[in-house]
């Protein structure tokens, strides 16, 4: 039995245990008919499967074999941020035996550039790595799709035999185990299959298909590497941008999307609060920076209840709190780390301006030294999906994989640097959707008796990843067919 059968065993067996076969099961006649009572059980634990809420409608869509052995090679080969030089070459390959001019190496001045300015270094392995592959197929529009190619130092903790044994060291140089704990390496195969597909079926579309690999996602800067380096002016430019990312939440066999607004402005908050330190047995001869950061802690929480408007929405999380270093001393500092989440650009300057602010106010009202406030300048802007573009790529993807596997979700506070091929001056229009990968009954456990789904950068994370690639290839390949008929 291989992995994905014997999880669905025991995925139907939770179920049957937990008695959500009775939903369906009312007014049935157990043992009836071939297979006695458990063929009646069997056939009960599978219609209340059905029956929860966002499961696939339909059979699964099963992938191409030579897909799913990329998937697994990917899966155990993981490379970090900005060191992914084995995956982007097997990419690179790929787009060269289907016929793409390739160029590869795509922001690699920019990456070591900024490794020497910001750690005075270029550790070995440290690289742009991104790929772009250019097919001319006729007069038409220019479709750019998109695949990131970066793991996670997450050390891997699922069933897969293909897991990840990988330990590498980071572009900064800390060593990790490293694993595909974000779904890149399905991005990865369903780009392969889209551009497989694309190119087998090119008499079916007019236009010019550019395939970007993009490195550096997870540390929000690939994509900025990719545009300094000329992605749009070195290349095509353009009519559209479209890219896909794995869901977490949702079953595989279906997509979900947001028009408008898709993912948040993402900015990191370090704040140093400065006190005079001293004995803790007299507080009177010292100033806090403890107490003044836990002010500064408590006010924050007034910059999204207090300052922003109540239809918008905005995230002010203080991450980390370090202070001292034993129970008598009253330390001379303390650094706050704040993650500061919003989905408008006004919104989002007010929560800077706010936490500045505060922090100083704070400080002063203490008698404290002024805070060192710090805003780090490579901030993720926040995803937006044009509306128009949406609907069309949407209405294709309905077309291809039936309406009730295709969804409108509500936009999350997560981050994607997807954003920057939008916040240039071409002003391009793109979407990105998202592609459901958990296994349908483990998604049915989950929504009937609240058994918690891994979410992305778990250790656990283990997408069904062969429905998953093939419901993936069929939905970007028909959606980006229908954008070439602009």
């Amino acid at each position: 039995m291989d992995w994905g059968t014997a999880m669905r065993s025991a995925f139907k067996a939770a179920l049957l245990a937990g008695g959500i076969a009775l939903l369906a099961a009312c007014g049935s006649e157990t043992g009836a008919g071939p297979g006695g009572a458990d063929g009646g059980a069997a056939a009960s634990g599978d219609a209340a499967i059905a029956s929860v809420a966002g499961m696939p409608e339909g059979p699964l869509r099963v992938a191409d074999a030579d897909l799913v052995a990329l998937y697994k090679q990917l899966h155990a080969a993981p490379e970090l941020s900005f060191k992914e030089s084995a995956t982007s070459a097997l990419l690179a390959a790929e787009l060269k035996s289907l016929g793409f001019t390739v160029t590869e190496g795509i922001g690699d001045a920019w990456v070591k550039e900024k490794s020497m300015r910001d750690y005075g270094e270029v550790r070995p392995g440290v690289g742009g790595y991104g790929v772009v592959g250019v097919f001319e197929n006729g007069d038409g529009p220019v479709v750019l799709v998109r695949a990131d190619m970066d793991a996670l130092p997450v050390p891997e903790n699922t069933s897969f035999p293909f897991a990840s044994s990988v330990v590498s060291e980071t572009w900064t140089g800390v060593e990790s185990p490293v694993m595909h704990a974000c779904g890149h390496d399905m991005h990865m195969t369903v780009w392969v299959g889209t551009a497989r597909r694309l190119i087998a079926e090119k008499d079916k579309w007019k236009g010019t298909l550019v395939m970007i690999a993009q490195p550096g996602e997870e540390i929000g800067l690939g994509a900025q590497a990719m545009l300094a380096d000329g992605l749009y002016s070195k290349f095509p430019k353009p009519d559209f941008n479209i890219a896909l990312h794995v869901s977490a939440g949702a079953p595989a066999g279906t997509v979900s999307y947001s028009s408008g607004f898709a993912l948040a402005n993402v900015d990191s908050v370090d704040i140093r609060v400065k006190g005079v330190g001293g004995h803790g047995a007299y507080p009177h001869t010292t100033v806090d920076p403890i107490l003044i950061a836990s002010h500064i802690v408590v006010s924050l929480q007034s910059l999204v209840s207090r300052n922003t408007n109540p239809l918008d929405s905005a995230v002010v999380t203080v991450g980390s709190i370090k202070a001292g270093a034993k129970h008598n001393i009253i330390a001379d500092e303390a650094e706050l780390l704040i993650t500061v989440r919003s989905y408008e650009d006004k919104t989002r300057q007010m929560l800077l301006d706010g936490i500045k602010r505060i922090a100083e106010g704070q400080a002063a009202a203490f008698g404290a030294p002024a805070p060192e406030v710090t805003i780090e300048s490579d901030y993720t802007p926040a995803t937006y999906n044009d509306p128009d573009l949406t609907a069309r790529a949407m209405k294709a993807v309905s077309k291809e994989l039936g309406e009730a596997n295709v969804r409108a979700v509500p936009p999350v506070m997560g981050g994607e640097d997807f954003s920057q091929f939008a916040r240039t001056e071409e002003k391009i229009p793109g979407v990105i959707f998202w592609l459901g990968v958990v296994e349908p009954e483990r998604y049915a456990v989950s929504q009937t008796d609240g058994m918690p789904l891994p979410s992305l950068h778990s250790a656990l994370f283990a997408p069904d990843y062969d429905p998953a690639i093939a419901t993936g290839v069929d939905a970007m390949t028909s959606a980006v067919v229908e954008l070439f008929r602009d």
